[in-house]
């Protein structure tokens, strides 16, 4: 232990004593290091807040037991946490890279950023994790001195680059932005501060994005088992998932089913997260990096998964694409949520005073960013408020309501 009380924090590790700083300088915290004060104002934002009643996977209202996109944020943020620690990185900074990571998600999930997307298609298209960049440098109105949180440059950086880096080293967009262009917004603010996106983001980043794979995996087989969109028997097609089952059958002979998927889940994320320490351990080893600089110029990350967990990982998220993703009666709720959505974008882009004053305050002639402003607005929304809305505006709004089989539940779980 440091003598300041800290924990240990590897050489490779982001120190943020080391922080390039803010864009908007501030006076030090007397307390707090600038990345705990960069996790509290994430915390304290009025989008982290609405997380709550936005959709993981299922409509906010379908029960209290599913994923929303703040319990998934929370779980994300156990789990990065829980790598920071091993690999004796920064916590603080992988704790509010994991809880800003799904900010600019809409309502209804990724139903609402698909839809947003192709109606933005003329004005620069839709894309989640450029929204947060937007929320946090500019549409956040908290403090009085500046617009967004004025976060801490590796913040800024690992809330953009999480996924890799963005440009190759002679500046062009990496395949996942080849088709479509780096988004405008990310850019933009890149030409005030630069994020150097042509490297990778630190190992705290590159921490919570793969917390982010370990949650999704488990929580959503938990979600699609207690929905009753599969059942334990069909997961045994995934070799891994059934290895796990085998083990669970072998310790817990006729164990009750809802005991059963819970061992189920917390034994991917054991497993998951153990495959991750090791393998990052090795690479790390390789490299000997003597600072997180080191770490960013790294030709590949050095928080990661082994080959054998990478298969597991795509083995289980195609099962979860054909047996819940495109289950029918997942996909009829989001087809109701894209006219909720759709409905939603061309009544505000045709009557702007539809919208609240705040909202249309400033506009002017350009139709690019009006339609961008009504997307800031309908991404902002949650479930439960986009359908009050659509209901305000319209005879009839699409009733969203699961009609699928659900497995009974006890009332309460530990």
């Amino acid at each position: 232990m440091r003598q300041n009380g800290e924990r240990w924090r590897a050489p490779y590790a982001t120190d943020p004593a080391a922080t390039r700083g803010r864009l908007i300088r501030e006076p030090s915290s007397p307390t707090r290091s600038d990345f705990q004060r960069d996790r509290d104002r994430i915390i304290h934002s009025s989008a982290f807040r609405r997380l709550k009643h936005k959709t993981q996977v299922f409509v906010h209202h379908e029960g209290d037991h599913y994923r929303t996109r703040l319990t998934h944020t929370l779980e994300v943020s156990q789990i990065g946490r829980a790598l920071a620690r091993a690999l004796g990185l920064d916590e603080d900074l992988a704790e509010a890279l994991a809880l800003s990571h799904d900010l600019g998600h809409t309502c209804f999930g990724h139903t609402g950023e698909d839809a947003l997307d192709a109606l933005m298609a003329d004005h620069g298209g839709f894309d989640h994790n450029a929204q947060a960049l937007r929320i946090v440098t500019r549409l956040e109105r908290r403090y009085a001195g500046f617009d967004g949180l004025n976060l801490a440059w590796e913040t800024l950086e690992g809330l953009v680059k999480h996924n890799g880096p963005l440009l190759d080293p002679e500046g062009r967009p990496t395949a996942r932005w080849t088709a479509r262009g780096i988004p405008a917004a990310i850019l933009d603010y890149n030409a005030v501060n630069d994020l150097d996106l042509s490297r990778f983001a630190g190992p705290e980043a590159q921490a919570a994005a793969i917390a982010d794979d370990i949650a999704y995996d488990s929580h959503d087989l938990d979600d699609g088992l207690r929905a009753g969109l599969f059942d334990l028997d069909d997961l045994t097609a995934v070799p891994f998932l059934a290895g796990l089952l085998g083990e669970i059958d072998t310790l817990y002979p006729n164990l009750e089913p809802s005991r059963k998927i819970h061992e189920l889940a917390r034994r991917v994320i054991t497993r998951f997260v153990e495959d991750v320490i090791a393998e990052s351990r090795r690479r790390i080893e390789a490299l000997a990096p003597r600072s997180v600089e080191d770490i960013r110029r790294a030709g590949e990350p050095m928080v990661a998964f082994s080959p054998a967990i990478v298969e597991a990982d795509a083995e289980i998220k195609t099962f979860l694409f054909a047996r819940m993703y495109r289950h029918p009666g997942v996909l009829s709720v989001r087809a109701k949520a894209d006219i909720i959505v759709a409905d939603l974008f061309r009544t505000f882009t045709a009557d702007p005073a539809a919208m609240p004053e705040e909202w249309r305050t400033g506009l002017d002639d350009s139709p690019s960013r009006l339609a961008r402003r009504v997307a800031d607005y309908i991404a902002g929304m949650t479930d439960t408020y986009a359908v009050l809305a659509h209901r305000q505006l319209f005879a009839t709004t699409p009733d969203l309501h699961w009609t699928g089989p659900v497995r009974g539940l006890p009332l309460a779980e530990g």
